[in-house]
């Protein structure tokens, strides 16, 4: 429940400042235009809303809804979300958004994007100036990878060291190895001293690599203990830190990927199981292990928790492979910011490719799936690296040209630029409810995927 409640409160801070910052800079490019904003609030407010406040000679009413999926700034004149169509019907005034000029009417739509934007560079600089950046380079993952049968049978083996992908050198390890993998119609490994290229079959999907139990690969860690719960099976074996898993139930294990394997096989048979007996069976395997201090083999019966758990803390990447630490002063975080924060936008926009797939459908994910996304604890930097990324997504789906969205907007926008012909009210009203209608179904289905998620149904 901790866990829980410190996932929500990371959350719901993240999205109510980006959500204020992104009506904020509609707000801004309003005001500077001259245009009148009725309302401006913190979340949706259909029948009743939790707090408003309208300043004495102000024309705007500053709230906070209770329904936090998002926020809004009620701008004069204009047909939003709010379908206001009354309004629209009144005779136009120098004071309402559809009296302005084109290119203000631009400005003041693309203005939410473009703080969201901003705002991602911004905090990326920050968190770059204050904590630097650390990784593990490509070239010091010594002992190579481990890969599933999948990428064997393309051709790669255990151990390999992944160096690039069509020439293309990787330098850290991120999901931009994955996507490059992806990609490619080749990849350069390093196999016994020597560089091989593996032909790719070029129809690979990043989500398949990264869902697949074991992963299509991934950097090689020894099964190495790092700590024991108290109260556990492992505790009841007296394992300790530094002790090695070598077998489950006679299958070999060398690397905390085959271990994690045979426990979702242990899972997939785990469902089968109609009572306590046939629990207990599954739940009694033969574990071999070779304690720190000695040089033999030690076998032993043992039975996991009910949720298949041995009760060990694994060794991590850094472990074995040091990680590589930047530093930047005040100035040099900016350059560095921005180039990451690209980055970040280039590989979501790449990866918008398989939402048109069966894999990528599922995959979708709602508030659940968006919340479990933050640290289990309080972690300050990676509080503002999820909420910079989140501020991308924002601004991206948001200037895609959907009805409804700013992006729908700026579409519209443009055609009148161009064209010379501002489309009818009616028209735009309709269009209004098409996109609203597309939005609220892709809400369903990826909060949808979560409960099933939730449920084990996915």
């Amino acid at each position: 429940m901790e866990v829980f409640l410190i996932r929500l409160l990371q959350f719901m801070l993240a999205i109510s400042l980006l959500v204020l910052l992104h009506e904020g800079g509609h707000f801004f490019f309003s005001k500077l235009f001259g245009v009148r904003v009725e309302k401006f609030y913190l979340f949706f407010d259909p029948w009743f809303h939790l707090f408003e406040f309208k300043p004495k000679n102000s024309d705007t009413a500053y709230g906070i809804g209770w329904l936090p999926l998002g926020g809004y700034c009620k701008i004069a004149g204009m047909i939003d979300e709010s379908f206001d169509t009354e309004q629209m019907k009144q005779p136009m005034q120098p004071w309402e958004f559809r009296a302005k000029p084109a290119w203000q009417r631009l400005l003041i739509m693309i203005g939410g994007v473009l703080v969201n934007f901003l705002l991602a560079l911004f905090i990326y600089s920050m968190v770059m100036f204050h904590w630097g950046d650390e990784y593990v380079a490509m070239k010091d993952i010594t002992m190579g990878w481990k890969f599933n049968q999948t990428a064997k049978t393309i051709g790669f083996q255990d151990h390999d060291i992944i160096l690039g992908a069509d020439g293309k050198q990787f330098e850290r390890y991120d999901v931009d190895v994955f996507r490059g993998i992806a990609d490619a119609e080749t990849v350069q490994v390093l196999r016994n001293g020597k560089q091989i290229s593996v032909a790719m079959p070029g129809d690979l999907s990043l989500i398949s690599m990264l869902q697949e139990q074991p992963q299509f690969c991934r950097p090689f860690i020894p099964a190495e203990i790092d700590s024991v719960m108290p109260g556990t099976p492992a505790d009841r074996l007296a394992l300790k830190k530094g002790d090695k898993i070598l077998a489950i139930n006679g299958k070999p294990v060398d690397s905390w990927n085959e271990f994690t394997h045979q426990i979702g096989i242990l899972q997939d048979v785990m469902t089968t199981a109609k009572n306590t007996a046939d629990s207990i069976k599954v739940r009694t395997v033969s574990l071999v292990f070779n304690r720190k201090a000695s040089t033999q083999p030690d076998t032993a019966q043992v039975v996991l928790t009910p949720e298949l758990l041995l009760g060990i803390g694994q060794t991590s990447i850094y472990t074995y492979y040091k990680p590589t630490k930047l530093t930047y002063s005040f100035f040099s975080s900016f350059p560095a910011g921005i180039k990451y924060g690209i980055n970040i936008l280039r590989g979501y926009v790449n990866d918008l490719k398989y939402v048109a797939t069966a894999d990528g459908a599922k995959s979708l994910g709602g508030f659940g799936a968006i919340g479990s996304l933050f640290p289990p604890v309080w972690d300050w930097m990676m509080f503002w690296r999820m909420t910079a990324f989140l501020s991308i997504i924002l601004a991206f789906m948001n200037i895609l040209p959907i009805p409804a969205l700013d992006g729908g907007h700026v579409l519209f926008l443009l055609y009148e630029i161009i064209t010379g012909r501002k489309p009818s009210e009616n028209f735009m009203i309709k269009a209004e409810y098409v996109g609203f209608t597309i939005l609220i179904l892709l809400m369903i289905v990826a909060n949808l995927n979560d409960i099933l998620r939730w449920l084990g149904y996915m």
